[in-house]
């Protein structure tokens, strides 16, 4: 029987459960294999329909098990993880959770959740849109994480979900875009500051680098297609006004 290269990376996943089993410190990984992200229902969706965008015509196919690309990809991760500076590794660690007010301080100290509920709210939902369709995109190439493949990267509590592409490096970066839109001028320091937030998944070994890019190309396409929602449209208005009137800055 002859396997295409999807059902080779599957039946390659299904190995990789069996080698799990049997390590103790991966059970985490092992509840992401068993328990697979549910398909995105439009319920759960405030600026995107579904569907929508389509990550197969937008992203190729993670690096093939047992490539000499999966290979390089997993040594930059060995490289970037035991070099990584410690005050990286603590800040990654931090950003387990965050929010578009982890960009306060490239926005200046007046963006604050307390003072915006709005906007708050607002990057709230942009949020949980790009978090669900990166999930069913993560769902659907079902690429191991680095540490299911080398045991020597696993560390702390380790992630119940696929690799690719990467959820922080997607979310942080639509907050981005979407933030850069309010504050034009804060451009450069917004868009380096979700970079940041993608790479340290790399250097806590959470991803490979080919997962954050994916993540950036995917995000972009989030936007795109959540700026032509109308209710996405009012809801930046509102964010932008109530923006204005934090910076005393008249509309």
């Amino acid at each position: 029987m002859k396997l295409n290269a999807r059902s080779l990376r599957s039946l390659f996943s299904v190995c990789l459960l069996g080698t799990v089993l049997v390590d103790a410190p991966l059970r985490a990984a092992e509840d992401t294999m068993a328990e697979p992200t549910q398909p995105v229902s439009t319920d759960q969706l405030h600026y995107l329909p579904a569907q929508q965008p389509d990550v197969v015509a937008l992203l190729p196919p993670p690096p093939l098990p047992d490539s000499p690309e999966q290979a390089a990809d997993l040594d930059e991760v060995r490289a970037v993880y035991h070099a990584a500076p410690s005050n990286d590794v603590v800040i990654a660690f931090s950003e387990k959770k965050f929010s578009v007010f982890n960009f306060t301080p490239a926005v200046g100290a007046f963006f604050q959740s307390n003072s915006l509920p709005k906007t708050a709210a607002f990057f709230e939902r942009v949020q949980k849109d790009a978090a669900a369709v990166t999930d069913s995109a993560k769902d659907y190439y079902r690429r191991p994480r680095p540490y299911v493949i080398d045991h020597t990267l696993a560390n702390g509590k380790l992630e119940k979900s696929f690799s690719y592409p990467s959820g922080h490096a997607t979310e942080s970066m639509v907050l981005a875009l979407v933030l850069a839109e309010l504050f034009p001028d804060k451009e450069n320091a917004i868009i380096a500051e979700a970079r940041d937030i993608g790479w340290h998944r790399v250097e806590i070994a959470r991803h490979y680098p080919t997962d954050i890019y994916a993540g950036r190309v995917f995000a972009r396409a989030i936007v795109r297609q959540m700026k032509a929602s109308a209710d996405f449209q009012k809801d930046f208005a509102a964010a932008q006004a109530e923006v204005a009137l934090a910076r005393h800055i008249p509309k």
